[in-house]
């Protein structure tokens, strides 16, 4: 029986798009019959110390040749090439999004991990990314051939509990407060909105702190104390119950790689507004209302149009029901990386 391992930087079970793919695939790989290793590296990268490189390079370099290992981008990416060289196991880089995309980074180091990523891939026994946008982005951006790239889509639960709307409606976003997923200029968009009846909820880890409280500020100073909550991370009972309170799913990402969140809402049958980025008017089809990011005005008329009219409300739904309908399971996931782990194997 062949082995494997999968190494993921930090707490594997934290609340986040990616954690929660790394997280599912290792589960379901191990109830699958693909036993399945947990190697845990620091928590510290794309940012890593010497110490934690070093720790991160002789993990990775104990696996056994005979034992393809799974390296999650955000560690991987962020590892000298040359080290790469040093490990004996086959490495599949799983790649959620390239470092370098990430908003808010200078850009000379954007550049620069793009440069590092594209060097270590070229080293790698094969790619698995969420998504075909990552998979043209590997291709064109960092020269991945495409015969070493598996598309593994995130799958999905389907939700068992109805919905039951709040009042006033509940405008809910889901997301890191980080720079790109651009809560910021939701908040703006809500601030267009104040003469309508509505309450909002962002719910997402405080990764930057000074992110979160300029965006307390931005809240206070459009007179909105009152109507956007941010509830920081919740578990997952919670998220769901926010999901059947809410009427509409807002995100008005800069970037995504997949955007799972965004899926799950569309599963609860919420009308999706978000921005026409990334990879996301792929994960949406046509079910969702796309605007251009950065453009605050656009994104509060898209929520005004749903907020305004009942029937744009129910028929955008209905919409995201009959697509969230086609969305593939988590063993359909594990079926990629079951057969790119029997394809590396020595």
């Amino acid at each position: 029986m062949i082995k494997a391992a999968f190494a993921i930087p930090g707490d594997k079970d934290q609340r986040t798009g990616g954690y929660i793919y790394d997280a599912t695939v290792l589960r379901m790989l191990n109830e699958n019959g693909y036993p399945t290793e947990h190697l845990e590296l620091p928590g510290s990268f794309p940012n890593a110390t010497s110490a934690d490189m070093t720790e991160t390079l002789q993990t990775l370099a104990d696996v056994p040749l005979c034992r393809p290992v799974i390296v999650d981008g955000l560690a991987l990416g962020a590892m000298m090439p040359a080290a790469i060289d040093q490990v004996p196991a086959p490495i599949i880089a799983l790649v959620h999004h390239p470092l370098g995309l990430e908003t808010g980074i200078n850009p000379a180091r954007a550049a620069a991990l793009i440069r590092n990523e594209a060097d270590v891939l070229q080293r790698v026994a094969h790619v698995i990314v969420p998504s075909a946008h990552i998979a043209h982005t590997l291709t064109n951006m960092l020269g991945v051939a495409q015969e070493w790239i598996t598309v593994a889509p995130p799958g999905f639960d389907r939700p068992a509990a109805c919905r039951s709307p709040a009042s006033p409606p509940l405008i809910l976003s889901v997301g890191l407060l980080v720079p790109r997923k651009g809560h910021e200029v939701l908040i703006d968009a809500l601030r267009h909105l104040a003469d309508l009846q509505w309450q909002a909820e962002i719910i997402g880890r405080f990764q930057d702190a000074a992110y979160a409280d300029a965006l307390r500020t931005q809240i206070e100073q459009a007179g909105l104390a009152g109507r956007i909550r941010l509830t920081g991370q919740v578990d997952g009972q919670a998220l769901q119950a926010a999901y059947r309170r809410a009427s509409v799913f807002a995100l008005a990402t800069r970037y995504e790689g997949y955007g799972m969140v965004l899926s799950e809402a569309m599963l609860y049958g919420l009308p999706v507004v978000s921005c026409a980025v990334g990879a996301v008017p792929c994960t949406v089809g046509t079910a969702a209302h796309l605007v251009p990011p950065d453009e605050p005005e656009a994104f509060a008329a898209a929520l005004r149009a749903l907020l305004e009219d009942s029937d744009t409300m129910a028929q955008s739904a209905r919409a995201s029901e009959t697509y969230a309908a086609t969305l593939p399971t988590w063993h359909d996931t594990v079926s990629h990386f079951a057969k790119v782990i029997l394809q590396v194997a020595p």
